[in-house]
């Protein structure tokens, strides 16, 4: 399951980020990024392995001020755990930046009208497709980036959560759900995305509830909430009772049961993106042989 944080305020969005990004750590992953709006651009940087390597990247080539943003934690499904495969993934324009958890399971046809089209794909994903997508709607809806992803959802299949954000509107970040969760944290002069909201409990405990196939934009003053065709909607409203520990544990009292109950969700995640249209598995990015398999013990 991957993690996704964004954020629209006052503060140093990377820091808001990086914190973000480290309470989601126990859910597992195996690359980390993150992109910021500076001075019209986009400023990604990404790598696999722990948010430590990325923090490391950081350190060495440090990202400009800013307070828009996204960060995510990759696990792998289509491509392996790689840098060009870590998020946020960015249209061939430069136009956006997207962070994607599920799957999009009619990527394949997607993919190949964008190369037909002329895109050049800098990774073996699912998710890089979106981008493409996106920065292509923008020109037929005014450049309006939520009204691109409301033109783009409907074209997806499968269970996904989207955040994107466009360089030319730094006061905005959109995002979108399927079957995959997503919050949003309301705090003053600031706002948040969130797969879980562990990665913003810290700085407020106010939050909505999304329902399926809705879009949300969200600015430093605001949040606005749309279903898929367009229609605004009102988002449940609640408050986080929790504290921040208590918050990684999802609302159990004990990492362990929260392990049990979701052993179900862990296996489907782990298989997700690996079985073929025949209901194969693939295991392709493991190199191992079927002698090496066969000497595998318990």
């Amino acid at each position: 399951m991957c993690g996704i944080v964004g954020y629209v305020g006052e503060k140093q969005a990377l820091e808001v980020l990086v914190d973000g990004l480290r309470r989601l750590e126990y859910r597992g992953y195996d690359s980390a990024g993150v992109a910021v709006i500076s001075e019209g651009r986009l400023e990604v940087r990404k790598k696999a392995g722990k948010l430590v390597n990325l923090e490391t990247l950081i350190g060495q080539d440090p990202l400009p001020q800013s307070t828009t943003g996204i960060g995510h934690t990759r696990w792998a499904t289509h491509g392996g755990p790689t840098d060009h495969n870590a998020h946020p993934h960015v249209s061939d324009d430069g136009r956006i930046a997207v962070i994607h958890n599920g799957i999009i399971e009619n990527f394949a046809p997607l993919r190949d009208e964008l190369i037909a089209a002329g895109v050049m794909l800098s990774s073996e994903t699912d998710s890089e497709i979106v981008a493409h997508l996106l920065a292509r709607a923008l020109p037929e809806v005014d450049q309006d980036l939520a009204a691109a992803m409301q033109s783009v959802c409907p074209r997806l299949e499968g269970a996904f959560t989207l955040v994107a954000m466009d360089p030319s509107d730094p006061s905005l970040v959109v995002g979108a759900r399927r079957n995959s969760p997503l919050v949003v944290g309301l705090g003053e002069g600031e706002n948040f995305l969130a797969s879980d909201v562990a990665a913003f409990v810290d700085h407020t405990r106010n939050a909505l509830e999304l329902g399926q196939d809705q879009i949300v934009v969200v600015r430093a003053d605001g949040v606005e909430v749309r279903d898929f065709a367009g229609t605004q909607v009102e988002a449940k409203p609640y408050v986080v009772d929790w504290d921040a520990s208590a918050a990684e544990k999802g609302g159990y009292d004990l990492f362990m049961l929260k392990e049990i109950a979701e052993q179900p969700k862990a296996v489907a995640d782990a298989l997700r993106g690996r079985i073929d249209a025949e209901q194969r598995i693939q295991l392709d990015e493991t190199a191992l042989d079927d002698t090496v398999l066969r000497d595998i013990t318990k």
